[in-house]
């Protein structure tokens, strides 16, 4: 297959992204529905599968990180991973929503049982897969400039994924049943996974060289300066994503004023801008060094979300969106290439390929961004008093104000103000390798 322009190009590496977040989006917006509303699982029970569902995700991730760094086969290093995880994440993502009829009349045990089951095994392949599929970036795209080309495309993907997720999800579980929704799903994911290693082929050389023991690994991590700031500024960003889907139709209900069947339309103000959005991002900052541009990207993501404490109507809650959409592109664009780059830095001074550790540690601290939402709901009703929807407290339209503009903007500022202390000394962004790409 030598000289095929489609291997290890950008586009092809994306289908990975679609194949991957079409499922996990489904997964991540409606499984607390299918077990709390659809099938009565009670929400304390819900939330301590929840606390331990973090607890493995805190172990399985670096894990998964230090054997696929280990792993030395004739096809490479991540693929096997994937390969093998593609019938496994199928099985896991169809079990999570197709419990047996029988578990909620039969009582809390067996449903809950069930739902921590499928939970902790979702999560264990899917920790596989993100893992293994973020690891190959710094690998395949060698240059700055093919770096934020494929950061761009893959975010792009993204957000198509998002889309299928969000909408098409409801259509097929209303019309056919959360079982048939996860197995259409499923089914779009080997497509596009089968499609993306099709045309992916991983460095024999890399597999060569010494290996770091565990306790090497994760020391050498530890004391990485520049990733433990560059992630945690990151995290205060990421919590800004999930705060924003959120707390949309809180808005909608509560600033806005608008029904139900228009809360679409807010959602797709910011998600459907941002595929064009993502494309100029990459013209702007193509030609600028990787850091600054990451930071300039979250400047602009904190200056993005204030018009949202002006919305009074429909139209101008899609105006605000347009706007915060253009901030999210910058910040879905730009992570990518500087954690590339703090990988590179580290293989120049260790002599070690560690892409999977470090991929597996900075995905945990980035989903564990969502303690700081929960929090910050939590502080901003008890300051508001709003406690349900039932007991809204008197002022209800500032709460969610304050959550959708004021909270993000406090988050991005001092996300901001970290990304000043991410000081990569030496650094000399590579120039492109790929000239197939």
């Amino acid at each position: 297959m030598a000289g095929n322009k489609a291997m290890n190009s950008p586009w092809m590496y994306a289908f990975g992204m679609l194949a991957i977040m079409i499922p996990s989006h489904a997964f991540s917006t409606f499984y607390s529905y299918y077990y709390v509303d659809k099938l009565g699982l009670g929400l304390g029970l819900a939330t301590l599968a929840r606390v331990i569902f973090m607890i493995w995700d805190a172990v399985n991730q670096p894990m998964a990180g230090y054997f696929s760094d280990r792993t030395n086969s004739r096809h490479g290093r991540r693929k096997p991973w994937l390969y093998a995880s593609i019938p496994l994440f199928f099985l896991a993502f169809y079990l999570v929503f197709s419990a047996p009829e029988g578990l909620p009349q039969g009582g809390q045990g067996g449903l809950f049982a069930w739902f921590l089951v499928a939970l902790l095994l979702f999560e264990a392949v899917a920790t596989i897969l993100w893992v293994n599929y973020g690891a190959l970036f710094p690998e395949l795209f060698g240059g700055d400039r093919i770096r934020k080309k494929a950061s761009a495309i893959q975010q792009g993907y993204q957000i198509v994924a998002i889309l299928i997720g969000s909408a098409v999800a409801p259509i097929l579980f209303n019309g056919l049943g959360f079982g048939m929704m996860a197995v259409i799903f499923g089914l779009l994911f080997v497509l596009f996974m089968v499609l993306f290693l099709r045309f992916t082929q991983e460095d024999p050389a890399l597999r060569e060289g010494p290996k770091m023991g565990l306790k090497e690994s994760f020391a050498a991590t530890l004391k990485n300066k520049p990733f433990w700031i560059f992630n945690l500024s990151n995290s205060f960003a990421q919590t800004v994503n999930g705060l924003l889907s959120s707390m949309i139709p809180f808005y909608a209900k509560y600033v806005l004023r608008i029904p139900e069947t228009q809360v679409t339309l807010l959602l797709a103000s910011i998600f459907v801008s941002v595929i064009p959005l993502v494309g100029v991002w990459f013209w702007l900052i193509k030609r600028m060094d990787s850091v600054k541009a990451w930071r300039l990207s979250l400047l602009a993501y904190a200056l993005s979300v204030i018009p949202l404490w002006f919305g009074q109507t429909l139209a101008g809650g899609i105006i605000a969106g347009i706007i915060v959409g253009f901030g999210l592109a910058g910040f879905l664009v730009t992570p990518p290439v500087v954690n590339s780059l703090i990988i590179d830095l580290d293989y120049k001074e260790t002599g070690r390929r560690r892409e999977g550790i470090y991929t597996a540690v900075s995905g945990f601290i980035t989903r564990s961004s969502g303690l700081i939402s929960a929090v910050a709901f939590l502080i901003v009703g008890v300051f508001t008093g709003y406690k349900s929807g039932d007991e809204p407290g008197s002022d209800p339209e500032l709460t969610f104000r304050i959550l959708i503009s004021a909270v993000p903007l406090a988050l991005l500022a001092i996300s901001y103000a970290m990304s000043f202390f991410v000081k990569l000394q030496g650094a000399k962004e590579p120039r492109d390798q790929d000239a197939g790409h």
